[in-house]
């Protein structure tokens, strides 16, 4: 009887769920656009924007800071959660909505001060940047005003109202996304921590010189095999683990001589963190000075990635060195002080209140040297790990040594936002390049495409000029032997224009060899993506968009044709998995990580068994913060360093053979409790899926299912199309996670011809028909168009808003 009342009880309980979700969803839906809407807003002529099928916006209107309005008021409708994050991410204001749990960041954000730098800046930017972000403001707000219904979900899980948006809350994306790309100071503090356990030769061992033939974007070769260069000089495995998740991305751009137009085409895939919804958000925008269209950041007035009708432009993240942590010695006769090369100093201080929902305010007590904000002051605790050594060592009465971080993007004369509106209006090189003059808070790789047949590149941002030999671990600041002596001259950074091979490739590689005078950083991608690239640009005469396409989708993985037949080649003859090992070597022939085959998965599993093999019992407690994808440290090893095949704390003296076989072992029986006995029945997919999580509504038991999206997809950590996992995540090491929100192939031919893609769609509303409706398109490789014509879009717009002047209102 009991249970036959609790199966009624759990059944009508699954009624009532069933209808109160029902009925939310029905009062939810009064937060997605209307199909047809006219709106009065303080703009100087009538605005039309059109929503394509796919959800996309096409704005129509008579001025630059009317179609900012516009957009403004289209991210509100579709991505305002998502602006209302990356806002309070970048205040330091997480508190106020999640409670203790994210005291520490918003501690930490605080401390970086992106708020203050951001008033300010809005301050000190041109007339013209300020009337972009001012018109934007303007739009936000006239959606959240004249919005009847209800808000998107997440406000009414969060209890919030959304505040009014403010220009100065725009520029917080630049700065928050300089800090996401820039991961220096987590590798300093790591090469601190691994060069007290091991010799120098074993660290050098963790991160690897480039291999001969590495490739380089610029190279100093005129053949078209030199397309993507080679390098024979150091540059590091930044690896595949948490840190190097932060951001990596693809572009190519072939001139006229290479294409069936005559024209170049410019390929360009962003690669960051996946997510429900996604970063980018699609716009297009017409006015009688011409169009844009490409990839917006919901919350900010311009173009990030994109075309115009002159020019088209593509960002990698070029991985440059533009931190650094100092050690700072407080003055042991007083403790508001430091010590300087010029003797002592007191620190800079400013106090800031943090509001907690749930507990009581939290003040922030932030200290500054000459270098940058104290950070270790966040996590006391931390900073045993970080304290020096050698003639770093404190003095007797010295006292505990703290942490200050010098950051390009805390620079407070930065005018970034200034480059975006000059890189959106430009219609050659030389006004590109000029707009990209002022860009300082973060360096990125930028690639060039115009309808009068030029291509180009150019590095911009302002890179540290440095001693030898400094910015890889923490160094004493007292001394000033480390000092920042400047930044590289603009007119010294890396460029090409029109090179010789009409070909440029970037794939977060190395961009230049030994050659350039100077120091950029030490942690390139290993050149693997790009490798691929230049071999499939140069397999063909003549590209077209299509064929542009096809190389973004590509799932062939050199990285493992380089190292799985070493790890082969090792492997005992005694071993028991013949069987395996003859389907590996197969298969590592072409090694594509195709989504339904089991090859993929059994080598993912054993490389990461063996990375773990190789490092945990030697790297002990920082394993956690090195494991990883670490492609060139195994191939080292298996090469030439097989002193690392031997566990120091066995008795025994294993060889890499030994160590091979185990972890192969370990990897099928991981995989066989997973996913069954039988390998040949184990697929890629099976363990390998897209997973775009919605950060607030997905962790909610109830309907995680309905907004967390997942979607089986090839590709690894070192294929074009790039989906990574990161294999220290215990729960999910080979769920694709990071890879490409954005592709995009610009056609110079008809800039109008281009194709676009975002993932997983426009909205970031998951009652929305467009939250999830591209990931099919993404999957198998399709694009959209953004260049139909005013009449089409009066066919097929799905919906249309028409802004008036309030004076027009009646």
């Amino acid at each position: 009887m009991s249970r036959s009342l609790f199966a009624r009880g759990s059944a009508a309980l699954a009624v009532a769920a069933a209808i109160g979700i029902g009925l939310g969803a029905l009062w939810f839906s009064a937060s997605l656009p209307p199909r047809n809407d006219r709106v009065a807003a303080a703009i100087g002529a009538p605005v039309a924007v059109y929503r394509d099928p796919h959800g996309v916006p096409h704005i129509f209107a008579d001025t630059a800071a009317d179609a900012a309005f516009a957009l403004g008021y289209v991210h509100a409708q579709d991505r305002l959660w998502q602006m209302e994050g990356t806002r309070r991410l970048g205040a330091g204001r997480l508190s106020e909505l999640f409670g203790p749990a994210t005291i520490e960041t918003d501690r930490f954000m605080r401390t970086l001060g992106f708020a203050r730098l951001a008033e300010a800046q809005y301050e000190t930017s041109s007339a013209e940047v300020r009337a972009m972000l001012d018109a934007y403001a303007r739009g936000v707000n006239r959606w959240r005003e004249s919005h009847q219904g209800a808000l998107p979900p997440e406000f009414a899980a969060t209890g919030l109202a959304p505040e009014p948006w403010r220009p100065a809350d725009s520029l917080l994306w630049f700065r928050t996304m300089s800090l996401r790309l820039a991961g220096n100071r987590n590798e300093e503090l790591l090469r601190e921590g691994l060069g007290r356990l091991l010799p120098p030769d074993m660290l050098a061992d963790l991160w690897p010189p480039a291999p001969p033939g590495d490739p380089l974007t610029i190279p100093g070769a005129s053949s078209a095999a030199g397309a993507a260069g080679s390098s024979h000089g150091p540059g590091h495995d930044p690896g595949g683990g948490r840190a190097e998740l932060g951001g990596a991305s693809n572009f190519w751009v072939v001139g006229g001589s290479r294409t069936k137009s005559g024209k170049p085409l410019l390929a360009n895939d962003p690669h960051l963190r996946l997510g429900a919804p996604g970063p980018w958000y699609l716009a297009r925008v017409v006015t009688p000075a011409g169009s844009l269209a490409g990839a917006t950041a919901p919350g900010v007035p311009f173009f990030i990635f994109g075309h115009n009708d002159r020019i088209a432009w593509g960002l990698t993240n070029t991985g440059s060195d533009v931190e650094d942590l100092f050690l700072e010695r407080p003055d042991p006769e007083d403790p508001g002080r430091y010590l300087t090369p010029s003797g002592s100093e007191p620190f800079a201080l400013r106090s800031e209140t943090i509001k907690v929902k749930g507990g009581g305010d939290v003040t922030v007590a932030i200290r500054s040297t000459r270098h940058g904000p104290v950070v270790s002051d966040i996590r006391p605790e931390a900073r045993p790990v970080v304290g020096s050594g050698g003639d770093a060592s404190p003095e007797p009465g010295g006292g505990q040594e703290i942490l200050a971080l010098a950051a390009t993007y805390l620079a407070d004369d930065d005018a970034t936002p200034e480059t975006a509106l000059g890189v959106n209006a430009a219609g050659s090189w030389p006004a590109f390049v000029a707009a990209l003059s002022r860009q300082k808070i973060v360096q990125q790789n930028f690639a060039y495409a115009d309808v009068d047949g030029n291509i180009g590149f150019i590095v911009p941002g302002r890179v540290p000029i440095r001693e030898p030999g400094q910015g890889l671990t923490p160094a004493p600041g007292w001394s000033g032997e480390a000092d920042w002596r400047g930044f590289v001259p603009f007119s010294a950074l890396p460029r090409v224009f029109n090179p010789p091979v009409d070909l440029i490739i970037n794939a977060n590689n190395r961009v230049v060899d030994d050659s350039y005078p100077w120091y950029l950083g030490a942690d390139w991608d290993p050149g693997f993506r790009a490798q691929r690239i230049a071999e499939l640009l140069i397999a063909r005469s003549h590209h077209t968009v299509a064929s542009m396409a096809a190389i973004q989708n590509d799932i062939a993985s050199p990285m493992a044709k380089t190292l799985l037949p070493l790890m082969l080649a090792a492997m005992p003859a005694g071993s028991g998995h013949a069987d395996v090992v003859a389907r590996l070597r197969d298969w590592s022939a072409d090694a594509e990580m195709a989504a339904d085959r089991p090859e993929p998965l059994i080598f993912a599993a054993w490389l990461r068994a063996l990375t773990r093999a190789l490092g945990e019992d030697r790297l002990g407690g920082l394993f956690a913060a090195y494991w990883g994808y670490r492609p060139l440290f195994v191939e080292r090893v298996l090469r030439d360093r097989p002193v690392w095949c031997d566990r120091p704390l066995t008795p025994e003296v294993e060889d890499c053979g030994a160590r091979l076989d185990q972890s192969l072992s370990a990897a099928m029986a991981e995989l066989a409790a997973a996913y069954g006995d039988d390998w040949r029945s184990w697929r890629w997919a099976a363990a390998h899926e897209a997973r775009f999580d919605n950060l607030l509504l997905g962790r909610i038991p109830l309907i995680r299912s309905l907004v967390n999206v997942r979607a089986p997809v090839g590709g690894g950590n070192d294929t074009i199309m790039r989906a990574a996992s990161d294999i220290a995540d215990l729960d999910g090491p080979f769920a694709a996670i990071h890879g490409a929100g954005y592709r995009a192939v610009y056609d110079l031919a008809d800039p109008a011809r281009s194709r676009f893609i975002v993932v997983p769609g426009q909205s970031g509303n998951p009652l929305s028909l467009h939250y999830r409706d591209l990931v099919g398109p993404w999957l198998d490789g399709r694009s959209i168009t953004l260049g139909q014509s005013r009449a089409e879009l009066e066919a097929e717009a799905t919906s249309r808003l028409t802004l008036v002047p309030e004076a027009d209102r009646h």
